[in-house]
């Protein structure tokens, strides 16, 4: 008798994988972890006590150097930049830092290991973006206190804003990127944004960026005298977006500081010396021998004064006058003392040029009459006498 068997169909699987429990997960974890410290606990050991030397090395090292930073004589010099660098230093970011040099020796578990280094990298990109932003903040207050520019002090607010806000959107992007973000859209987004911000406020931007080159690059300094288009002044007040300019006529000249750098500027301050000249016209009558003497003259009397005397020479013929030129120099920074100088110069000019007998040359026109016969008389003619109509008639 044959018995036939049937096998029962084996039940169907299903496609889709159950979910993972979030608790057996962690559970795993843990036992991997407890794993991890039985078979490694004398290696953790020797990577917690060798981080704790590292720890203690690095801030005695920081205490070190900032204990001699502060010793250092001056404000904003190189020595106080360094040591503000140094006490901006967290105390947790030297920490994460041993922890990053002796995790490897321990053989943590990857889940760990990868905390670690993105820990890591979060603490030291921040802690970089601090230190830059010291630096260049210490250097600008630095070139600030050089100058006693009260201008770049109360500018320092919205500065440090700037900085700060671009140094930390850099430090961002640093940190997205390492964490496997795309930040390629988020880069072009920023830019744009910028560039939109830029053109809105092109105007400011532009008046401030100015300012600052005016600060950093000190083509003049307040209470310097500058001569700007057609304009000479002294400066009164560097701004974020004007310049006040006195004029030696007394009015305020309120210039923006993009149309002040666009022109060419001329610096009164630094002339240890400045030229004056004088352009000094005679008579035609003047004999050859007094236009000989005439330069040593003028020599004289510039050296008379205690003045550099340059150069005097004949300059050539003019419509009414036989031309010269006087060039000296004054030894002086006050402006007030090179007007007072020219004035003394040319006073004695022409007290001596009057006592040697030189005639000073002025616009004038002689007229010439000329007889019926084309002859060259006088303007009444001595010799023509007035006819009577009777005498005209005969």
């Amino acid at each position: 008798m044959t018995f036939l068997t049937l096998a029962a169909a084996p039940p169907a699987t299903s496609k889709a994988a159950p979910a993972t429990d979030p608790l057996v997960e962690l559970r795993h974890w843990w036992d991997g972890s407890v794993a991890w410290v039985n078979s490694h606990w004398l290696q953790i050991a020797i990577a917690v006590g060798a981080g704790l030397i590292i720890y203690f090395l690095l801030s005695l090292a920081r205490s070190f150097a900032l204990k001699r930073a502060h010793s250092a004589p001056g404000q904003f010099t190189m020595t106080d930049i360094v040591g503000r660098v140094i006490a901006k230093t967290k105390s947790i970011v030297l920490a994460i830092v041993a922890i990053r040099l002796v995790a490897g020796y321990a053989s943590p578990p990857a889940l760990v290991m990868e905390t670690i280094r993105f820990v890591f990298t979060i603490a030291v990109v921040l802690q970089v973006a601090i230190w830059a932003r010291e630096i260049v903040l210490g250097l600008i207050q630095r070139r600030a206190a050089e100058g006693h520019n009260e201008t770049l002090a109360n500018a320092m607010g919205i500065i440090r804003i700037l900085i700060s806000v671009a140094l930390f959107a850099v430090a961002a992007i640093v940190i997205l990127d390492n964490m496997g973000v795309n930040v390629t859209g988020l880069v072009a987004g920023l830019g744009i944004g910028g560039i939109a911000i830029g053109l809105a406020a092109q105007g400011i931007f532009s008046d401030l960026f100015a300012s600052l080159s005016i600060i950093f690059d000190r083509p003049f300094r307040v209470g310097e005298a500058i001569k700007y288009d057609n304009s000479v002044g002294t400066v009164e007040r560097i701004g974020l977006k004007t310049t006040h300019l006195r004029s030696i006529n007394g009015e305020l000249l309120v210039i923006s500081n993009t149309n002040l750098l666009s022109k060419e500027i001329t610096n009164y301050a630094n002339l240890h010396k400045r030229r004056v000249q004088f352009a000094i016209g005679v008579v035609y009558q003047t004999t050859p021998e007094m236009l000989r003497a005439l330069p040593a003259l003028l020599r004289g009397q510039v050296e008379a004064e205690n003045h550099e005397f340059i150069r005097s020479s004949f300059l050539g013929f003019g419509a009414s006058s036989l031309d010269f030129e006087l060039v000296a120099d004054i030894h002086s920074d006050d402006y007030s003392e090179v007007i007072a100088a020219r004035t003394a110069i040319g006073v004695r000019v022409f007290e001596e040029m009057t006592k040697a007998g030189y005639d000073f040359a002025y616009p004038t026109q002689t007229t010439f009459t000329a007889a019926p016969d084309g002859t060259m008389i006088l303007p009444y003619a001595e010799s023509v006498t007035m006819k009577t109509p009777k005498a005209a008639a005969e």
